[in-house]
């Protein structure tokens, strides 16, 4: 179903805002050890504590504006959540560095699922963005699998040898920019299996 539609930079406000309070927040308290109900918790521990509560806000927020979030939004919710609260609870930090992996991994694999059963699962969340022919989104869905297990690859390559500043720097603005770079190199597949405005009306 299609929502509503808001400002589009109020969108991206509440999308990326959270992502770069965290970057902000990190960078300011990195140094930073906190003494809280006797235990001490470094900047990194308390960023994240800060962080799962406006992700939770501004999805709720993106959700009563538009009335629409999307599986893929809901599924990166749920899994701030979890990992970030189980860094908190057990002031460790190794669960939230791992929850683009365990993020990834299950994208991948739900796509590989689809891929099995002759199905494009990118399809059924994208297709109003982007019209492609059947075979366009085929190729389109293996891409981004194995696109997507290797951004798990990655991830767990940079938290398990990086400092935490690199991997923050990473998961700041390496995972954005290697989705954006993903897409900006598959224009062939635009281009050869795109449905024109007559073909996407048949469709």
């Amino acid at each position: 179903m299609a929502g509503k539609a808001i400002n589009s930079k109020l969108k991206m406000a509440l999308e990326y805002g959270p992502l770069l309070l965290f970057f902000a927040g990190y960078l300011l308290l990195k140094d930073e050890i906190f003494l809280i109900g006797g235990r001490e918790y470094d900047g990194f521990i308390v960023v994240t504590a800060g962080f799962i509560p406006i992700m939770v806000a501004t999805s709720l927020a993106l959700w009563r504006l538009t009335g629409h979030i999307s599986r893929m939004q809901v599924g990166t919710l749920v899994i701030v959540v979890i990992f970030g609260g189980l860094s908190v609870w057990f002031n460790d930090e190794r669960f939230f560095k791992i929850k683009p992996t365990i993020l990834y991994v299950l994208l991948g694999g739900a796509l590989a699922i689809g891929l099995m059963r002759g199905q494009s699962y990118l399809k059924v969340v994208m297709e109003e963005l982007m019209p492609l022919q059947d075979d366009g989104w085929m190729i389109l869905t293996r891409r981004l699998c194995y696109f997507f297990f290797l951004l798990a690859l990655t991830n767990e390559l940079i938290w398990r040898t990086q400092s935490t500043e690199t991997w923050v720097y990473f998961k700041t603005f390496g995972l954005s920019l290697a989705m954006f770079g993903f897409f900006m190199t598959q224009g062939s597949v635009f281009q050869t299996y795109g449905l024109s405005d007559s073909e996407e009306d048949q469709s």
